[in-house]
């Protein structure tokens, strides 16, 4: 595996932290209203904001209907159907191209331009006190940040139990703090699968670089039920961090995803 250097962790942004949050913001505020129904209990907690989302949702209706033959009821989209609406494009996870490497990730939609957040990195979020060596027993999944923060992607065996039992932890009524689908087969943020993108080679070149990201306090409540990333100790304040892969270039159809590793743990 290649080393990407960093100079220092404030020269690794290929872009801004402002840009990340921007995209993240815009993505998940569309997954939610496209799953408006089931998020009524949460609504019903927050008036203040309910009426911003049933005015950015009767927007995407007049637009739906503009393009959709069927006017009589509201199309519910899958999440990548959501995710192509709204940044373009989209990603999934297939053989790789490369040989015994396995699974990797491809743009199987659309074109992503260069400086675009194409992808997360889900897991657990270790501090680098924290105990983490039984879940790493065999696991090539454990990326390190350029902090010595510990992010485990594994979706199987005892790292899959961790995430599950942090994440219902941290749950506030039916708030909840994270994302569990990236567990599943059946994705809830269909951008929660860069830990499955494969290291570049001599013949294939990185086409995105990891860019850490922490989400700060006003990220909004309702959406973080879209963060694939849940911290381990409950104790802890701090802001969540998320890595999230940025195009180095642009990315066609068809193209898979291969990343400069800045340092992983296996």
């Amino acid at each position: 595996r290649t080393v990407r250097y960093v100079p220092e962790s404030s020269k690794d942004k290929i872009i801004s932290d402002e840009d990340v949050f921007e995209t993240l913001l815009k993505l998940f505020k569309a997954l939610f209203i496209n799953d408006f129904n089931r998020q009524a209990h949460i609504l019903a907690l927050l008036p203040e904001i309910r009426s911003k989302y049933l005015e950015l949702q009767t927007v995407q209706q007049k637009q739906s209907k503009v393009n959709s033959y069927n006017h009589q009821s509201r199309h519910v989209f899958t999440p990548e159907e959501v995710l192509f609406n709204t940044l373009g494009f989209t990603i999934s996870r297939d053989q790789s191209s490369l040989v015994s490497a396995g699974t990797g990730v491809f743009v199987t939609k659309g074109f992503v331009p260069k400086g675009t957040v194409v992808s997360m990195y889900p897991g657990t979020v270790y501090r680098k006190h924290e105990p983490i060596f039984f879940q790493s027993l065999g696991n090539p999944f454990i990326f390190r940040c350029i902090d010595g923060v510990l992010i485990d992607g594994n979706d199987k065996g005892l790292s899959r139990s961790v995430y599950r039992s942090c994440s219902r932890r941290d749950q506030l009524g039916p708030f909840q703090m994270s994302d569990e689908s990236w567990l599943t087969a059946t994705l809830q943020n269909p951008l929660a699968v860069g830990q499955y993108v494969n290291n570049c080679s001599r013949e294939k070149a990185a086409n995105v670089c990891y860019q850490e990201f922490d989400v700060p306090g006003y990220f909004p409540v309702e959406l973080k039920q879209y963060l694939p990333n849940i911290v381990y100790s409950h104790d802890i304040e701090s802001h969540p961090r998320c890595v999230v892969l940025v195009t180095l270039r642009n990315i066609k159809q068809g193209e898979e995803l291969f990343s400069n590793y800045y340092t992983v743990v296996s």
